[in-house]
């Protein structure tokens, strides 16, 4: 099923068919007067090089008309090869499509509301053949059950044309279109971006990246470096002071030689006040029991500093360098 993008947007034009999939581009009178384009010429000739087909509207009160249309369109500098001109459906119309066919130009007779009109378009020729799904659906009808009879028909008759399945309207139209086995979709950007996306999709690429981020980045990659460190000798104060500069829940507390006496945590700190109340911010270090801090080496992976966290139920590690502390990971730094 061929994939066209829907629009007259340039932004988003430009953007979708940086994919490099999508097979060509529709566009109307319509949607250009909404997206504020006043040079129509100009900005044909600006989306031909960048869709790799493009249709555009070909009007005409008359066969004579839609053709002369159709060959003004041509002289500008479109590549006829590339171009599928859309006629809306009437007996003028399928005439003028048949002329242009005849001259080996690709034809989209579009506007299609009945299997009557579609029929007509057949025996004229029509590369292409569009009914309007959403515009259907809109006044009750059961477009679904239109498209399917349009295919049935090229199918049972051998007609050359195209389904196209068209006026989408959202995601579950596009799975409509290729249950139905049309040749055609032509899909709006807004829509268009939603197909790839699924709930389940999302959990298993973000566990994707998860997983391998554990085995394959290091603690040094991810610590927090200059790792707030104070000396015993100093107050649970300025122990406090040192954590909100650092924007870290934790501080290295260090005895004279530099070897780490204990970590002093904001949980530490929230127990310490509730127990002693703010006299407690005077104390010094030294007369909290020290502890033995969990640490991990800056080379370790961060999945072994995951199995860390589960077996010590810390929320903080001290990073070391050869027994020199350089740095504290946090549990949430595992999530990136």
């Amino acid at each position: 099923m061929e994939l066209y993008l829907d629009s007259a947007n340039l932004t988003e034009i430009e953007e979708a068919f940086k994919l490099g999939f999508i097979y060509g581009l529709t566009t109307t009178p319509t949607f250009m007067h909404r997206d504020g384009h006043t040079d129509i010429d100009a900005t044909i000739m600006k989306l031909s090089t960048i869709a790799p087909v493009l249709q555009v509207e070909a009007l005409g009160e008359t066969k004579d008309e839609i053709v002369r249309e159709a060959d003004r369109l041509l002289e500008l500098g479109l590549d006829p090869q590339k171009t599928v001109f859309k006629i809306p459906i009437s007996m003028e119309g399928a005439s003028a499509c048949r002329a242009l066919v005849d001259k080996g130009l690709l034809v989209n007779l579009h506007l299609i509301y009945t299997l009557q009109q579609a029929y007509i378009a057949m025996s004229a020729g029509a590369t292409y053949i569009c009914p309007l799904v959403g515009r259907l659906q809109d006044q009750g009808q059961d477009a679904l059950g239109l498209v399917e009879q349009c295919v049935q028909a090229v199918n049972y008759y051998r007609y050359n044309s195209k389904i196209m399945f068209s006026s989408v309207r959202n995601a579950e139209h596009v799975r409509n279109a290729l249950n139905l086995g049309v040749d055609a979709c032509t899909i709006p950007w807004k829509i268009m971006k939603q197909l790839t996306h699924n709930h389940f999709t999302d959990l298993g690429t973000q566990q994707f990246y998860t997983d391998t981020r554990l085995i394959s980045v290091s603690v040094g990659d991810v610590m927090r470096s200059n790792p707030a460190v104070i000396d015993k000798g100093q107050s649970v104060l300025a122990a406090m002071v040192e954590m909100t500069k650092s924007k870290l829940g934790a501080v290295s507390v260090l005895n004279e030689d530099g070897s780490i006496y204990r970590i002093f945590t904001d949980g530490d700190l929230r127990r310490l006040l509730e127990q002693e109340g703010g006299d407690a911010l005077q104390k010094k270090l030294e007369q909290l029991p020290g502890n033995q801090p969990q640490t991990i080496d800056v080379s370790t992976t961060l999945q072994e500093s995951s199995d860390l966290f589960k077996t010590t139920h810390v929320d903080t590690l001290i990073v070391t360098d050869n027994g020199k502390v350089v740095g504290m990971l946090d549990i949430q730094d595992l999530l990136g």
